[in-house]
């Protein structure tokens, strides 16, 4: 188990927290951290490509000349793919490039590639974003400045901070997530990994089973449909 300091945005120190070792300092699988990443990457494309075969282009119905007596190769129709403006042969079509990959695989890879930076003092935390009750994104950049000057961060925040996204979403430097989107690729392309204390604490907690949580959307859904009838 690795003990941080809690960066205050100011500078200061706020504090200790730990790492668990199971999740910071496990053996990164190399293969298996590259197929998430490639089954990431390949749920990401739309798959919306598609090319017109010589059925699907419009026209060419007639026999564009004679088959004998001109000298030329008998043709048959002008949509062939031979000729221009013609169908393609073998080209894309519309498709679904996702790989199923086992949740327990994308968590083992996480692992992975949060222990690798880690191991290399790479992986911070702030108590907050920014101090005080409006957002800055001035402030939050300089903050992020205090802890690293390399050129891409990851700052990891929970759902409920609405002050540090704030601050951060016009920051170009800066890729910001939620706890719960923390994923492999986004950490492997990334200088340094950035949790606010709340952040870690809800990434290490997981996210929330059994009956407790099925209650609670319940719970939210009624209030909304209170809320509907009073109006």
């Amino acid at each position: 188990m690795t003990t941080i300091d809690v960066r205050t945005p100011a500078g200061g120190t706020a504090g200790t927290v730990e790492l668990p070792a199971e999740v910071f300092d496990v053996q990164a699988n190399i293969p298996l951290i590259h197929q998430v990443v490639v089954a990431q990457l390949a749920a990401a494309r739309q798959g919306t490509h598609d090319t017109k075969t010589r059925g699907e282009v419009s026209g060419g119905g007639k026999k564009p000349f004679r088959q004998k007596g001109t000298g030329r190769g008998r043709q048959g129709s002008t949509r062939s793919p031979q000729w221009v403006g013609g169908g393609t042969v073998h080209g894309p079509t519309p498709r679904d490039y996702s790989q199923r990959t086992p949740k327990k695989m994308k968590a083992a890879a996480l692992r992975g590639a949060l222990s690798d930076r880690a191991r290399h003092g790479r992986v911070h935390v702030l108590s907050a974003v920014i101090e005080g009750d409006a957002p800055s994104t001035k402030a939050a950049i300089a903050a992020l400045a205090g802890i690293t000057d390399r050129r891409h961060v990851l700052v990891v925040l929970e759902r409920s901070d609405e002050l540090g996204l704030r601050s951060l979403r016009n920051a170009p430097q800066v890729h910001w997530i939620y706890a719960d989107q923390l994923n492999t690729y986004d950490v492997l392309v990334s200088d340094d990994v950035v949790f606010t204390r709340g952040a870690l604490e809800a990434f290490l907690a997981g996210p929330p089973k059994g009956r407790a949580s099925t209650a609670v959307a319940r719970e939210s859904e009624l209030s909304l449909d209170e809320q509907g009838s009073a109006q």
